[in-house]
């Protein structure tokens, strides 16, 4: 029994360091920030306080409209399923143009998938907006509806991660610790979603 037990702790230990660098999303609101520490109120009912670099690459959010959606565009857009099959944006949102195509599940909503893509085509449909992303092994058709969110990010700095303020942040465990890897903060009332 002692043998199973120790090999059982040399494999968690093994293990540790892979657990440690895996990537959450915490998102939530600001309670307070002393430039080192952020205590963040989530939005599933947890106190959780996330480390914060000086280098932390920080950004803030702002409008985006369906209006400046051209062919071309690398869009993330998070997506669900509706009972007929169709697939419905839940967030657009424009990416870096050096961002990685492709599909991956998301945390955004149960079910959620994240699709990074180029958008192909804009149409109007039956059901609303309609865009076409070409995702390098394949395409999707997706339905805008007027609840979907739309935002974009802005610039920032460690001074927009104020009290009050809504918050995405990637963080990942180190020990003991949450240490936030990236953030996207509200700005004048835009929030981040992701």
């Amino acid at each position: 029994m002692k043998r199973v037990l120790t090999i059982m702790a040399l494999v968690g230990l093994s293990l540790a360091p892979a657990w440690a660098q895996q990537s959450q999303n915490l998102r939530g609101t600001i309670r307070a920030f002393d430039g080192q520490t952020m205590a963040v109120d989530t939005f599933d009912g947890r106190a959780l306080s996330v480390a914060v670099p000086a280098d932390l690459r920080v950004t803030t959010t702002k409008p985006f409209t369906l209006a400046e959606v051209k062919p071309g565009m690398k869009l993330g857009v998070t997506t669900v399923k509706a009972p007929d099959g169709s697939t419905i944006a839940i967030d657009v949102r424009p990416i870096s143009a050096t961002a990685s195509e492709g599909l991956s599940p998301w945390d955004l909503k149960p079910d959620s998938v994240m699709t990074n893509g180029i958008v192909e085509a804009t149409v109007t449909s039956a059901k609303g907006p309609e865009l076409t992303l070409n995702y390098k092994t394949g395409s999707v058709k997706v339905i805008v509806p007027p609840e979907a969110t739309l935002s974009q990010p802005g610039p920032g700095a460690l001074a927009d991660l104020k009290a009050g303020e809504t918050i995405f942040v990637a963080v990942t465990r180190e020990g003991d610790k949450l240490v936030a890897q990236r953030a996207q903060v509200s700005k004048d009332g835009v929030k981040p979603t992701q």
